[in-house]
């Protein structure tokens, strides 16, 4: 039983009244910039881990 289009739309407008508009755009950059980092850093992690495994089998 997931919510449906109606009530995602009701509960938008419910945060947007609680923390208005500008509050939310500032809290949607910050995760995107947070998800874009976590993103960076495990593609970053599995290369370190590719060459590692290169090494020590050469």
């Amino acid at each position: 039983m997931g919510f449906g289009w109606q009530e995602l739309i009701i509960i938008l407008v419910i945060v947007a009244l609680i923390f208005g508009t500008k509050k939310l755009t500032n809290i949607g950059s910050d995760l995107g910039g947070a998800v874009k980092n976590f993103k960076k850093a495990v593609s970053e992690q599995k290369t370190d881990n590719s060459e590692d495994s290169e090494k020590s089998n050469s």
